[in-house]
């Protein structure tokens, strides 16, 4: 029977040190976040990452942390500095999911696939947050605010946060009218207004409410 480690036993969020560097833990450790859960368009991402110890002392004099404590250069910079010394893989769950299950299931699926797509099985997974995700052939801690704790819960963070940032770039420019590039899919006041005018594509989330208005889009290129 997997054994999961009980959210009770999550670490306080007071802890001042990372906590890789606070222990001398040998065993293998994946941190898995996410991102998009509150966004209007497109789909929520996770990151799973598994970090050699020799890389974090450079990632903290990096300035590594939670990816929304950060600017856009500086997470390019410590997404390129992750990803060339770690094995990290990315899972997500579509728009379809996200309507289907909810939003909550929905990153959680997208943290499973992250974390079974990695190529070295981790003896325990650094969750993000409160909820252990089902399904996991793994041991698991979860830790409420862990981008400000765990080094490889960070790095998840700035890997989901990058690639899905550049997945937005990537759509906005077939869905011009929505403001994608600066909102990256969040309900913006220029998003909203979109919205009201021009309805919602199918890449935005039906079950959210302020993509409820008027009729689906049915654009030439959808």
């Amino acid at each position: 029977m997997v054994r999961h480690l009980d959210t009770a036993n999550s670490l306080p969020t007071s802890q001042s040190s990372w906590l890789e560097l606070s222990s001398k833990c040998e065993i293998i450790q994946a941190g898995v976040d996410e991102v998009g859960r509150g966004a209007l368009f497109g789909p929520v991402v996770a990151a799973a990452v598994i970090l050699p110890n020799n890389a974090l002392p450079q990632l903290v004099a990096a300035g590594i942390n939670d990816s929304k404590k950060l600017s856009v250069l500086r997470r390019k910079q410590l997404f390129a500095q992750i990803i060339a010394c770690s094995d990290w893989k990315i899972g997500y769950a579509s728009t379809a999911e996200i309507d289907q299950l909810n939003i909550l299931q929905a990153s959680l699926l997208a943290m499973k696939r992250a974390v079974l797509k990695l190529s070295v099985q981790p003896d325990i997974c650094l969750i993000d947050g409160n909820q252990l995700v089902k399904g996991l052939p793994m041991p698991q801690k979860t830790i409420i605010k862990g981008d400000s704790i765990s080094i490889a819960i960070a790095a998840a963070s700035i890997v989901a946060k990058v690639w899905r940032d550049d997945l937005i770039l990537r759509l906005a420019t077939k869905y011009p009218m929505y403001d994608l590039a600066q909102n990256k899919g969040y309900g913006s006041r220029r998003h909203l207004l979109a919205l009201q005018e021009y309805g919602a594509s199918r890449l935005h989330r039906k079950s959210f409410s302020p993509c409820q208005v008027k009729l689906q889009l049915e654009l030439k290129f959808d």
